[in-house]
């Protein structure tokens, strides 16, 4: 690797406040489904639960924190997240 070339920063596990912002199609029960998967993954803070609509009105973001234990956790959130058809970027 030459001194260029950036490394991705390791993350220690666990991680408590770990932030997953999901963009999605706007649509009724979205966010129900969004949660519900996550939270087979991972307990999530209910108290952390922000979504914004894009100008258009046709994205939404949801950003959830969650107790992060390790990387494949997050790896199956994010698969099973993008399989839905509707959640566009797991972030």
């Amino acid at each position: 690797m030459s001194d260029t070339e950036v490394k991705a920063p390791k993350i220690e596990f666990p991680q408590v406040d770990y932030p997953v912002k999901v963009i999605s199609d706007t649509g009724v029960g979205n966010k129900d489904k969004i949660i519900a998967i996550v939270q087979k993954h991972a307990k999530i803070n209910d108290e952390r639960i922000d979504e914004r609509q894009s100008s258009n009105g046709k994205y939404t973001t949801i950003q959830l924190h969650i107790v992060a234990t390790d990387q494949d956790q997050l790896y199956n959130i994010n698969s099973e997240l993008r399989a839905t058809g509707f959640v566009h970027m797991v972030l």
